[in-house]
């Protein structure tokens, strides 16, 4: 039995009479027992019919007897029940015509044929197409922007009669299609699924979208009487989004309203078209460490003019089997820093993560966590990663963070101009925190605002080779450009390796050795 009082009986009337469907007469009436939704809404029509046949019926018998005894006066409450009877007009309106559309003037048939176990098969066949693996699901439904001018014109409809009653009908207590279509659906497609929890916050997301190209056109008014609350942007395809169609209703008196829209609305001629099921699941991070042992391969993919010039990248190497593992439509990869193409990055590793997109699988052991970084290690002997592991976006986003406290080591081999002695470089050791006034380097000016930055080497050892090499230790700040350090890069870093040595010097070959910074997962929370 529908949760109904004796008070809803004039709205249930009125807006069967105007062409709604019994779900949307149930919304309308403020019921929020979502058990009286997912009966078949055929049924429910009958209900209503008899809800309000009944009441129709009671006044017939109460006419009847009170003809029979005129001798009694009218009481007050008969002449009440008399004014709560349906006209004639309504009560033949309750069924459509022969011919006419059974379509819901409200939900557009959203709540109606769109809404029941043919359609949540649908919807678990469209998921389990995309072969996503997932333990839970939330619902999302995506609806015309229409259905709220309609909702406003029946609001306005109804409004009139229960202040007619002394009742109270506030726009927000109606029931959202939204939220009654979920109510019915969620149970369905679980089902469907196996029984898997469709719940309201969930990391995999299916989305349903309904369209209704026949009433589009009910929103072009506003954007004449509300012009301020529809404005183009470049990501949008039309200005009538729901948002704005919100906003618009807000702002419009009603006799503006019903000057420009029909109230109660006309009957739609076909229901609401459902698009294709849309599966996305949230970003899963990936972070770790790599080694690069090859002088020629760049972190990243190395395009010039529209041409590839190496065949392949450090952040290649790693993606490719992770996005495998993964089952992600694509990834985003960044780094504590970068080396250029010819360094190496030796010792612990530099930390990297990775933002897998639309992954279809996302839960990973330890121990396949561990055969996924064996596989990477495989593939290549360019490079190595360790430390592989699932992160969080805030643990990734806080690799990052502090990166000019953070210091890093280097190993150089230096050649120099004029012949050098083993005591010629022994005074190096003992420089302690000598700060850089580094103007950003000619190779980078491209890419990089020009501007002057400090950066603290902190300590250099040296280790003599031969009259015109030795090797140079180096302990820096994050951020420090070694090359430009030793060869001074025309003057722009100052001091530099030229002027310690009163010679022309340059950088042979440099390998990095190690990182102070930590993993995301490792960080302090």
């Amino acid at each position: 039995m529908l949760p109904l009082k004796e008070k809803d009986k004039p709205v249930v009337r009125k807006l069967l009479s105007a062409g709604c469907c019994a779900r949307c007469v149930l919304r309308f009436c403020c019921v929020s027992v979502q058990a009286a939704y997912r009966q078949p809404h055929q049924e429910t029509l009958k209900e209503l019919q008899t809800f309000i046949i009944s009441d129709t019926e009671n006044n017939k018998s109460h006419d009847a007897a009170a003809s029979e005894a005129p001798e009694d006066p009218p009481s007050k409450k008969a002449k009440l029940d008399a004014a709560d009877a349906p006209s004639e007009e309504e009560s033949a309106a309750v069924t459509p015509k022969d011919g006419e559309s059974s379509v819901c003037v409200l939900c557009l048939g959203i709540l109606q044929e769109l809404c029941d176990p043919t359609r949540a098969g649908k919807i678990a066949e469209a998921v389990k197409r995309e072969n996503y693996k997932f333990d839970t699901l939330v619902l999302s439904v995506s609806l015309p922007a229409q259905l709220c001018v309609r909702e406003h014109s029946c609001w306005l409809y109804v409004k009139k009669e229960v202040r007619e009653k002394s009742s109270v009908l506030d726009k927000d207590d109606v029931i959202q299609v939204k939220e009654a279509f979920k109510w019915v659906m969620q149970g369905l497609v679980a089902k469907e699924l196996g029984g898997v929890a469709v719940v309201t916050k969930s990391a995999f997301e299916v989305g349903v979208e309904f369209i209704h190209p026949e009433t589009d056109a009910d929103c072009h008014f506003l954007a004449s009487t509300c012009p301020d609350c529809f404005k183009a942007t470049k990501n949008k395809q039309s200005v009538f989004t729901r948002m704005a169609v919100v906003k618009a209703l807000d702002k419009i008196p009603d006799s503006k309203f019903l000057k420009h829209f029909a109230c109660p609305p006309t009957r739609p001629t076909s229901s609401c078209s459902a698009q294709d099921v849309q599966c996305l699941h949230l970003s899963v991070f990936v972070a770790g460490r790599y080694n690069k042992f090859c002088r020629s391969l760049p972190q990243t993919p190395w395009v010039i003019d529209g041409e590839r010039r190496m065949e392949s990248s450090v952040e290649e190497l790693i993606a490719a089997p992770v996005l495998s593992a993964f089952r992600a439509d694509g990834f985003n990869f960044s780094s504590s820093g970068r080396e250029d193409v010819d360094v190496r990055t030796l010792g612990n590793g530099r930390p990297f993560a990775m933002e897998l997109l639309n992954p279809h699988r996302s839960r990973f052991s330890r121990v396949e966590m561990k055969q996924l970084q064996e596989t990477i290690n495989n593939s290549s002997d360019k490079i190595r990663v360790r430390d592989l592991q699932i992160v969080t976006r805030e643990a990734m986003s806080r690799m990052k963070e502090g990166e000019e406290e953070k210091t890093k080591s280097y190993t150089a081999l230096i050649w120099t101009q004029k012949p050098i002695k083993r005591e010629d470089i022994t005074f190096i050791d003992d420089i302690k925190d000598l700060t850089l006034d580094q103007k950003t380097p000619l190779r980078v000016l491209h890419r990089r605002a020009l501007a002057v930055r400090q950066r603290v080497v902190h300590s250099m050892n040296a280790r003599f080779l031969d009259p015109h090499h030795f090797h140079l230790g180096l302990k820096t700040q994050a951020g420090t450009y070694i090359k430009e350090f030793v060869h001074g890069d025309f003057g722009r870093t100052k001091p530099n390796l030229c002027e310690l040595l009163k010679t022309d010097t340059d950088i042979l070959e440099l390998d990095v050795e190690m990182w102070t910074g930590l993993l995301p997962s490792q960080n302090k929370r």
